[in-house]
């Protein structure tokens, strides 16, 4: 009789062709059988009838903040917040203080997953231009997601606008870059044509759809001119994504919760924390994201969790501080968009696991299928929540999703065969690990 470390039987298996009856079986931290496990012995057994199993889901795009201020979030609250929200793995930013730029500063960030982490964990590293030369190095070392390039208006001395430089960065390597895509002139022109005090809503007006399309010509004619694939962040525009559909052979694409969620009648209601970059736009973008969503255009979800203090978001605009909190919220989110009729729960799985699997080449994740990871995220889509600020596990302590009523809910995370959260309670200690990719070196 075969013998597993946990079993969960009697649930629906969102598989990559369909959804169907299945149990899993997870030993020493894989998928090691799916089918009809009724006779199996397992150290724990869990009861899924009348849920769907869906494979661990990823939150390709957070800032977890750690280096930074913990006042805002940690590793380990940010990573606390994903369980608890569904999800099995986040890949984190490399805009921390100090920003993840130089191999000494990776492998610090590294060891600190270790004991702190509650999910697993992809690293992004910053290009900047001064580290150019050693960007093709820094994306082989091992756990590394991606390097992520700064296009548009940033912190610190992430900030790569001019063409040069940018086609210096695509020519550094052979991974996937991933972009923050908008035209830095354009914004910078733009800036004196705003006052302090001015309504939040001009934050679309001033980041406005040109500054996004002009980003994202010029990237995609240096993708083009160097062969370098392109993963451009967060489009927020129907513009972009119309235009990125002539570039599938050297760009993929992601969207945001947000600007699947969000249109701007948030600024009158949430004022400074409505305020994000890229911003949130009106109904026409995102109806045009649902569509590019139904026909194949976007290949990831995420939720650029970015959280940022009471304080910070309260200042009048445009210092109010650009960056919402949505790690813990995605899923139940998405969850409620699948009730609502936009998208199957095998397309979120697509979105949410096999999307960012493909586009950044994770090793053993993506899917449920034997000898992959044991994660597993495990909903309810009878169950209905509301979310509220007082659920919030980020510091900060807030969400622009307050009030917010979901169809379908997360009621465990499992992670590499250990239950990280049951019933909206974390299991036992962090466990989580930095992710591998198949294009780097192991650890």
């Amino acid at each position: 009789m075969a013998r597993f470390d946990l079993a969960l039987k009697g649930g629906s298996c969102v598989m990559p062709w369909g959804v169907e009856r299945a149990d899993i079986g997870i030993r020493a931290g894989r998928i090691a059988a799916i089918g009809d496990l009724t006779q199996a012995d397992a150290a724990e057994v869990v009861d899924c009838k009348g849920l769907h199993l869906l494979p661990g889901l990823i939150d390709p795009h957070v800032h977890l903040r750690d280096p930074g201020d913990p006042k805002v979030e940690t590793m380990e609250t940010g990573t606390r917040a994903a369980v608890l929200g569904g999800l099995a793995a986040v890949f984190d930013m490399p805009n921390t203080m100090p920003s993840i730029t130089n191999t000494e500063r990776l492998d610090a960030k590294r060891e600190y997953v270790a004991g702190r982490a509650w999910c697993d964990i992809g690293l992004y590293v910053g290009g900047t231009k001064t580290n150019i030369a050693e960007l093709a190095a820094l994306e082989l070392e091992p756990n590394v997601c991606a390097v992520k390039i700064f296009a548009g208006s940033s912190t610190g001395d992430l900030l790569v606008e001019d063409d040069e430089s940018l086609e210096a960065v695509m020519r550094s390597g052979r991974r996937a870059i991933c972009y923050h895509s908008e035209d830095e002139y354009r914004l910078q022109a733009r800036k004196p044509m705003f006052t302090p005090g001015m309504p939040h809503i001009n934050h679309q007006e001033w980041r406005d759809v040109e500054t996004a399309m002009l980003g994202t010509r010029r990237l995609m004619a240096l993708a083009r001119k160097t062969g370098r694939r392109a993963h451009i962040l967060h489009v927020s525009t129907a513009e972009e994504l119309a235009y990125l559909a002539d570039y599938r052979d050297v760009a993929s694409c992601e969207v945001l919760l947000n600007h699947l969620t969000q249109t701007d009648e948030a600024y009158g209601r949430l004022g400074g924390y409505a305020v994000m970059n890229p911003p949130i736009r009106d109904a026409r973008h995102l109806e045009a994201a649902w569509k590019a969503v139904a026909d194949g255009t976007v290949d990831c979800v995420g939720s650029d969790h970015a959280p940022h203090s009471r304080a910070a978001k309260e200042r009048p605009w445009p210092d109010t501080a650009a960056g919402l909190t949505g790690i813990q919220t995605i899923v139940p989110l998405m969850l409620d968009h699948v009730s609502a009729g936009r998208l199957s729960l095998s397309r979120l799985a697509d979105l949410m696991c096999a999307g960012p699997a493909r586009v950044y080449g994770v090793q053993t994740k993506g899917r449920l299928a034997v000898g992959m990871d044991g994660d597993v995220t495990v909903v309810d889509m009878k169950k209905t929540r509301t979310i509220e600020d007082s659920w919030i596990v980020s510091p900060c302590g807030w969400t622009p999703f307050a009030g917010h009523r979901c169809s379908g809910w997360p009621v465990m995370t499992v992670v590499r065969g250990h239950i990280a959260m049951r019933d909206d309670e974390v299991q036992g200690s962090p466990q989580g690990k930095p992710v591998d990719f198949i294009d780097t070196r192991r650890a």
